[in-house]
């Protein structure tokens, strides 16, 4: 039986729309053609009315490709969103995840199934129409319901090539989530505006003093130039074991900074300074008039199945210490809720490994690690072991991205002796874990694929990397659950503004704001245990209310000061540039960065 056949109706959609950076979209027009009866519509903004020109109930399943950019137009024009959604887009990143060179785009799914395409010339050019936004002459508006058309009539012929490989219950729980994906970054993350235009001022002044102010603790910089050999002589000053390459050169990836200024906090400064410098692009984040952060959020684009959001558009994908710019507007509140140590239940869970179950259980995994292989007493704790625990929890976390021995001796900064030991306590303690992560690594190999729980597959190669795949099952589900709980969330009316790998930022007023965390903390704890067969992953809440800022205490904060003094400092006279808690906006309310001559 045709799965299509279960539905009364099935509309195949596609808006043209303009979005400038940080905005919500502005639908141009919209074509849709009903797959049965091959009825057809076409749509110019001022013929669109209050209501969707086609059911979206339950009966009704309406097909897109990138569906999420659809149901924004639908929450644009404050329709009701379609209960029942299959994203084409998203099921051919499902087919060929995993695949090198795959390509997803409309264009390239219709030649991998053998069809014709509309030539990509004459796509891009009328994408720049549509993005160039009204008004538009009668010429140009018949040449967009022309393109948007051409796109529909592709999908009227990939839909039936594309039904055999589908999962459709599967399927639907994606398109699901990509409708949450379009609440969210119709949502946005609230924005100080204010101190962003003050750091994009004086953002090249605010370099060269941070370099000073942070290097002085270092002397590894001449000018704005990291110099390799006067860190060398930092870190023997400091007795700090630093990983090498291959080559024998300090290791400096953004991954082994990271993992040193854990174990040596003293680098922190100098990992966080190094960020920065290298990733920082102000003028490219998104923020709209309304003073808050839009971007595409990029979901199933990682091989995981994770979203991968633009690192320069996104709020939480520069340094740590740039999100002291999530700030709420007067009366509101927001919540980072996120699980904890999501990668290491999942791995208890999904492995039954009884003795991993129970450490994860325990509040402190690691700590109750270094007990069950005999390393410290069963009354050790935080404060009389501090040195151990750390170490198992290298050790654990280590395990979960599939690193030998080797790589864990340079997280380490130890002797490739003690990673082996430690290793093998993990092998020892773990052993059902163990056995059922080379049994997953074994079965991708001999199948050529891995599969969560909910469908989302990775194919697999002879030259396949066993780290990344013996990785996959905690990754991938992780996403599952993340996805799932974000559906559960915006459907239920929560304003979630961002998914953050494991963590949900969601806002409220102020007297609703604990209401809405105890509401959200219910529906992730649901979602780990439909994931994970009945065990449920703890979650932790940081809560911020207006006037506070979202701040990361241990990673950012120090960071965040620093860069705010300078900004400060550096303002020209003659200029109302704003201090904390001032406002910077034109008479609308909406965000406008004054205008000065450089």
């Amino acid at each position: 039986m045709n799965p299509l056949n279960t539905f009364r109706e099935v509309w195949m959609i596609d808006f043209e729309f303009s979005a400038p950076d940080g905005e919500r979209p502005t639908p141009v027009c919209l074509v849709a053609r009903e797959f049965f009866s091959n009825r057809l519509l076409r749509l110019s903004a001022h013929e669109l009315s209050d209501q969707p020109p086609f059911p979206t109930d339950d009966n009704t399943l309406v097909v897109a490709f990138f569906a999420s950019a659809e149901i924004g137009c639908f929450l644009a024009l404050k329709w009701g969103v379609p209960r029942r959604i299959l994203d084409l887009w998203t099921e051919q990143r499902n087919l060929v995840n995993g695949r090198t060179g795959a390509q997803c785009s409309l264009l390239h799914t219709l030649q991998y199934h053998g069809l014709d395409s509309i030539a990509a010339v004459e796509k891009t050019e009328m994408r720049e129409l549509a993005m160039r936004g009204a008004p538009y002459s009668e010429a140009e508006r018949m040449a967009l319901l022309d393109y948007c058309q051409s796109d529909v009539d592709a999908l009227a012929r990939l839909l039936p090539k594309m039904m055999p490989s589908i999962d459709l219950p599967r399927a639907l729980l994606r398109g699901r989530y990509m409708s949450a994906v379009a609440h969210m970054e119709f949502t946005g993350v609230p924005i100080d505006t204010d101190t962003l235009a003050l750091f994009r001022h004086s953002w090249q002044q605010i370099k060269t003093r941070l370099i000073a102010a942070v290097d002085c603790d270092y002397g590894v910089y001449d000018g704005q130039t990291f110099k390799l050999a006067r860190f060398e002589e930092y870190l023997a000053r400091q007795q700090i074991p630093w990983p090498r390459t291959v080559q024998g050169r300090l290791a400096l990836d953004a991954d082994t900074f990271r993992q040193q200024a854990r174990k040596y906090p003293q680098v922190s400064a100098l990992r966080e300074l190094r960020h920065a410098l290298s990733e920082m692009k102000l003028e490219k984040l998104s923020v709209g008039r309304d003073g808050r952060n839009r971007c595409l959020l990029s979901p199933f684009r990682s091989r995981t199945g994770r979203n991968q959001p633009s690192n320069n558009r996104f709020i939480f994908g520069p340094s740590v210490w740039l999100r002291g710019l999530i700030k709420p507007a007067p009366g509101n509140a927001i919540a980072y809720i996120d699980w904890s140590q999501q990668e290491l239940g999942i791995a208890a869970a999904l492995s039954g490994d009884q003795a991993m179950m129970r450490a994860y259980s325990s509040g402190d995994p690691y700590l109750t690690f270094a007990k069950q292989a005999g390393a410290v007493p069963a009354n050790a704790t935080k404060e009389t072991h501090p040195a151990e625990r750390n170490r198992f929890k290298i050790c654990a976390l280590a395990v979960q991205y599939g690193m030998q021995e080797h790589g864990l001796a340079q997280s380490l900064g130890e002797q490739i002796a003690m990673a082996r030991n430690l290793l093998q306590a993990h092998r020892e303690t773990y052993r059902t874990f163990w056995k059922w992560s080379r049994l997953c690594v074994d079965q991708a190999m001999l199948q050529g694929q891995m599969r969560t729980v909910f469908g989302w597959q990775l194919r697999t190669f002879d030259d396949s990397n066993p780290r990344s795949l013996a990785n996959f099952p905690m990754q991938a589900n992780g996403a599952e659950m993340l996805r799932l709980a974000c559906c559960d969330a915006t459907e239920s009316g929560i304003q979630v503004c961002a998914p953050v790998h494991d963590a949900i930022l969601i806002e409220a007023p102020v007297d609703e704001i604990e209401h809405a965390i105890r509401r959200t903390q219910q529906i992730m704890a649901q979602s780990s245990r439909t994931v994970l067969d009945g065990f449920e992953l703890a979650t932790d809440a940081e809560l911020v209310c207006w006037p506070e800022r979202y701040m990361d205490d241990k990673r950012g904060r120090e960071m965040w000061d620093k860069v705010l003094k300078l900004a400060r400092s550096d303002r020209p006279s003659g200029t109302n540039w704003p201090t904390e808690g001032d406002k910077l906006a034109d008479h609308n309310g909406q965000f406008v960065p004054p205008v000065q001559s450089y």
